[in-house]
């Protein structure tokens, strides 16, 4: 028995090739205005220079942002709704456009976050030779300080220290002007996008589909690129893993993968994902030499990474591991417990329960993915997914990883799923560290 189909679809299934892409192009254009428009509550206070438009009001910002989000969206559903019913652009094609979309956006101030001011922040604290994973930005001072937002003033580096090279780079050149550190971050930030995308249009089974679902695609484009985080990073080195695994004919091509997960981790700790999603069919399949020799890797340039720095490093990541975000019904679960067993008891079962309930929904997700799906691209894609749907604390970028597997292989109706993630949380999270105001 047929079932009727829901509203969101019904809308996709009207638009025609034509309309997506003017729908995606509009939200990249709104996205680029409230860059150009800076500073204003949904960008950060130090707007990129080289073009200036009059400063937004906030809540003409915030109102543009959400249309950005909400047609971004849309002109993604219609993108692959187009593709599954026979739309072939030319992948060339699909590069370009997204690679001028990225180029424009990339040289504008960021909008929904104030995660580069903080990136910035760090950088230019291990510039100077200080320790981003102890001192923190307001102990740095000074005008960098004053862009990063006040919950994340006094907390000391939560990332890699891959990341903090990156970002230490980027603070080598832009001195004690922050507004050019952080676009030497964004432009940085914008070839990974391109890198990543030119990977996966070359080694994805459809060019196409993997064009629109990364490089071609607004969501994204307004997410990572226009937000400049680090997840981007993640995403290519991802790609790059992937590859080499699927296509792994001597013991050294593990050994480079398991390098590149540890990379990936030295950028931030949750690409250990990434390491499970490719050790775990590899051991269901009896390659246990293989899965040793990722596994070793992955853990002897992890530790070589933090050597540099010394355990000390991941402190400030037990601290943020407490941390809930919304929306998350974890929240709700922890008012409710605190009332009942106080709020440390209320936290430790957070903390326990969480992964029980990604594993849990990772494998109901898997067996919703096509039988004939490659295992190491679909189980690195649904541990991604469910993290980002059942952390504590979650945002819109966190799906990148999740995007760039997906992009791989083709997932049946769960890219609809990850659409409508990425733009929920994208919505949810899009003040550029101001906060809120009513």
């Amino acid at each position: 028995m047929r079932t009727a189909p829901s509203p969101a679809l019904t809308v996709v299934g009207r638009f025609r090739p034509r309309a997506a892409v003017w729908t995606a192009t509009a939200g990249i254009v709104l996205f680029g205005l409230v860059g150009a428009s800076a500073p204003n509550h949904n960008t950060l206070r130090a707007p990129i220079t080289w073009l200036r438009l009059p400063a937004m009001p906030g809540t003409v910002s915030s109102a543009v942002t959400y249309a950005a989000i909400v047609l971004s969206c849309l002109g993604t559903f219609g993108l692959l709704h187009a593709h599954g019913r026979g739309w072939r652009p030319r992948p060339r094609l699909l590069f370009g456009a997204g690679a001028l979309a990225v180029l424009v956006v990339a040289n504008l101030t960021p909008v929904g976050s104030s995660d580069m001011a903080s990136y910035a922040a760090y950088g230019r604290i291990a510039a100077l030779g200080a320790d981003p994973y102890v001192t923190t930005p307001a102990e740095l001072g000074g005008v960098y300080a004053h862009l990063v937002s006040e919950g994340w003033r006094y907390t000391p580096s939560v990332y890699g220290p891959v990341a903090t090279w990156w970002q230490a780079a980027a603070a080598f050149v832009g001195g004690d002007r922050a507004w050019l550190t952080i676009w030497a971050l964004m432009l940085a930030n914008a070839a990974a996008f391109l890198g990543t995308g030119y990977l996966l249009i070359r080694t994805s089974d459809d060019p196409v589909r993997a064009g629109l679902l990364w490089i071609a695609n607004p969501l994204l484009i307004g997410v990572l690129v226009a937000g400049g985080h680090l997840d981007t990073l993640i995403a290519c080195l991802t790609v790059c893993t992937i590859h080499f695994v699927r296509r792994a004919t001597r013991w050294h091509h593990d050994l480079i993968a398991g390098g590149l997960v540890g990379l990936a981790c030295g950028v931030k700790i949750s690409a250990a994902l990434l390491g499970v999603g490719l050790a775990w069919p590899l051991l269901r399949a009896g390659a246990w030499g293989r899965a040793a020799r990722l596994t070793c890797a992955a853990m002897l340039t992890l530790a070589v990474l933090y050597g540099v720095y010394g355990l000390h490093a991941l402190a400030p990541l037990s601290a943020a591991s407490h941390m809930v975000s919304t929306p998350s019904l974890w929240a709700v679960f922890e008012k409710v417990s605190a009332s009942l067993v106080g709020s440390h008891a209320a936290r430790t079962a957070t903390g326990v329960l969480w992964p029980l309930v990604m594993l849990a929904l990772a494998w109901a997700l898997h067996r919703r993915v096509p039988a004939d799906a490659p295992a190491v691209v679909a189980v690195p894609f649904v541990l991604a997914f469910a993290w980002v749907l059942t952390a504590p604390w979650t945002m819109p970028w966190y799906t990148a990883l999740a995007w760039a597997s997906a992009a791989l292989f083709r997932q049946g109706r769960l890219t609809r799923y990850l659409v409508a993630t990425t733009g929920v949380l994208a919505l949810s999270h899009n003040s550029g560290g101001h906060g809120w105001t009513l």
